[in-house]
């Protein structure tokens, strides 16, 4: 069962919340997949996804790389949620830490994200700490650059989003977004 920590209604209306579970289970428009810009969900978070709603998301993964090639940082691929309750998967692909530029390609990524979303007519969303697992970016640099990236977006952009979920699994990471958080 996912539970609620912290919640805040921004200027712009929507609310942004962090909560501790499993993305796969979040009854939202869309999710956000943590993906590799090969679409290639073997795994991490994008693994569970996968395997959660099924062999179509890879299906349609892999025709959107034939159809569109590789996946940026700056814009997210998109897929059915399958067998999920979601009914969009958005996959951001996130940066590796070491390769350059990461700050900047993570918060992209989470723009990119938002962006697919409204251009879906989301109105809610899911998304995980993005690159903060096997790609290896730092989760209290990875949660400031979340949260600033959806609050400037929000700022910047009229958005059809009322609810921004950030959903962590472990522990330790909810103990860093929280902290985070707190700090804003």
């Amino acid at each position: 069962m996912n539970i609620v920590l912290v919640e805040k209604k921004l200027p712009s209306n929507p609310i942004v919340q962090i909560v501790q579970g499993d993305i796969t289970t979040e009854d939202v428009d869309a999710i956000v997949n943590a993906a590799n810009e090969h679409l290639q969900h073997g795994g991490g978070v994008a693994r569970t996804i996968s395997r959660q709603g099924g062999s179509a998301i890879q299906k349609e993964s892999d025709a959107w790389i034939h159809q569109h090639g590789l996946v940026s940082h700056s814009h997210p691929a998109w897929t059915s949620g399958g067998r999920l309750p979601a009914k969009y998967v958005i996959h951001a692909v996130g940066p590796v830490w070491g390769d350059g530029d990461e700050d900047q390609k993570l918060s992209d990524a989470v723009t990119g994200s938002l962006r697919v979303a409204d251009e879906l007519k989301c109105s809610s969303i899911a998304m995980p700490a993005i690159s903060t697992g096997i790609f290896g970016f730092p989760k209290n640099r990875a949660a400031e650059i979340i949260f600033s990236a959806i609050e400037e977006y929000l700022a910047d952009n009229t958005s059809n989003l009322q609810v921004i979920k950030i959903i962590l699994f472990d522990q330790p990471t909810v103990d860093v977004f929280l902290k985070s958080w707190n700090d804003m």
